[in-house]
């Protein structure tokens, strides 16, 4: 049987800033390209997903019990992605409320 390869999720480091210094500056990475480099990770398990399925679908010799566990991984990643998004909308939106 072929084993299915995962991208394990790794949750993105945030960087340390300290005073005025940007994140490029302290050594880190910016937040943009934590937030799209996750957002690839997540990609490309809906990919590995998507492609698990065909095999199975397709007769290929691919184990059930790892496409299912290729699936739920997808899906998870893809849930918590779509709450970090939500939560990000919450604070967009009540930084844009906020009164001066």
């Amino acid at each position: 049987m072929t084993p299915i390869a995962g991208l394990p999720l790794t949750p993105p480091t945030a960087p340390t800033l300290s005073g005025q210094q940007s994140a490029t500056a302290t050594g880190g990475q910016p937040f943009k390209n934590i937030l799209l480099e996750a957002l690839n990770q997540v990609n490309t398990m809906q990919t590995q997903a998507n492609e698990a399925v065909q095999q199975l679908v397709t007769g290929g010799e691919v184990n059930p019990a790892e496409v299912l566990t290729t699936l739920q991984k997808a899906d998870i990643s893809f849930r918590m992605m779509l709450q970090i998004r939500n939560k990000l909308v919450q604070a967009y939106q009540e930084v844009n409320n906020i009164r001066i």
